[in-house]
């Protein structure tokens, strides 16, 4: 007979607080739904600690959602896409969760936060849950937090989950290691700008929309075959799966149905070569070993002995004083 698998022994009972979130969230309110995340997104160390204890009550109910990252140029019609997109998918039934990652300020820290501004028709469904957050910094312009904000979103019943991310750039492909799927989203007059289009997002993009076709049909026919022409030169990261390349409008509405279809025949074709389970575990995997590095690296930065070193060092790296090996193999020997 098989053993059931222990849960880790360092986990405190849940309180009465935690445990009316967890419940709240499974219950589907969108109140208590907030309240995690808005404690997930904390930095204070007890909040880290109810955070985790509500994930692991939220875990079992997580999975089942159609994780989408969307990504694209500034001005391509990213929230427009993603409101058209929405409202779509509540017609055919299912409940959206959009996780919009804002861009922070180098200089304030701050963020606009703007995305339901921009989506106010599907802000005001119930069907629909609109979460921006700042990005603080975060490679690929995704928020430290989004996993988790995902998980919670999930257990509270979307079953599709939209993650917007910030710009494009080599590495905005963050998002596609906790996606299903990547969509980048083009303009139909990108002309010499497909240069601009970093290869690796282009290797790891399972569907590309030239939006906004219906601006200058001829331009986006013109960009259609250029990127179908990159395609053909690349090597995706699927043998089961060729990105294909669609032309919508989301201002008109055009080409929303045809999207989805889309996607709905990609995750068939992964889901029968096994893929698609592979993919998750792979990103899980992968998930840990960042944690494990981030709580390397703050252990290591609050070792008082690396905190009392450090300015000196650096400064001696600096000044050609020494090798920036030798000071990293000092600092780090400081661990034990």
């Amino acid at each position: 007979m098989t053993e059931p698998m222990n849960m880790p022994a360092d986990l405190p009972q849940r309180d009465p607080a935690d445990q009316a979130l967890v419940d709240g969230v499974l219950a589907h309110q969108l109140r208590p739904l907030a309240k995690t995340i808005t404690l997930i997104e904390s930095q204070r160390p007890d909040h880290k600690q109810r955070a985790r204890n509500v994930l692991e009550g939220l875990l079992p109910h997580t999975g089942k959602s159609m994780r989408v990252g969307i990504s694209g140029v500034p001005g391509v019609g990213k929230s427009t896409f993603i409101e058209a997109l929405g409202l779509y998918l509540i017609d055919q039934g299912h409940k959206v969760a959009v996780l919009a990652v804002d861009p922070s300020s180098s200089v304030t820290g701050g963020s606009i936060l703007g995305d339901k501004t921009r989506m106010e028709l599907l802000s005001q469904r119930t069907e629909a849950f609109i979460r921006p957050s700042p990005s603080a910094g975060s490679l690929g312009g995704v928020a430290e937090k989004t996993r988790e904000a995902m998980l919670v979103c999930e257990a509270a019943g979307f079953d599709v989950i939209i993650i917007e991310t910030v710009g494009v750039g080599q590495s905005e492909t963050a998002v596609a290691g906790m996606t299903d799927i990547f969509c980048l989203l083009q303009l139909p007059n990108a002309g010499d700008d497909l240069q601009a289009i970093k290869k690796g997002i282009m290797e790891i993009a399972d569907l590309i929309v030239i939006n906004k076709a219906d601006i200058n049909p001829q331009a986006a026919n013109i960009a259609r075959s250029q990127i179908k022409s990159a395609l053909g030169m690349l090597r995706h990261a699927s043998p089961n799966w060729t990105p294909p390349v669609l032309m919508m409008s989301a201002l008109q509405k055009q080409g929303i149905a045809e999207f989805w279809n889309t996607i709905g025949n990609y995750r068939s074709a992964m889901q029968q070569s096994g893929e698609f389970d592979a993919r998750r575990c792979h990103q899980a995997r992968a998930w840990m070993w960042e944690l494990i590095d981030q709580g390397l690296r703050a252990r290591f930065a609050g070792h008082p002995r690396v905190q009392q070193d450090l300015p000196g060092l650096q400064a001696a790296v600096e000044a050609g004083q020494t090798t920036p090996s030798a000071a990293a193999l000092r600092l780090l020997g400081y661990l034990g």
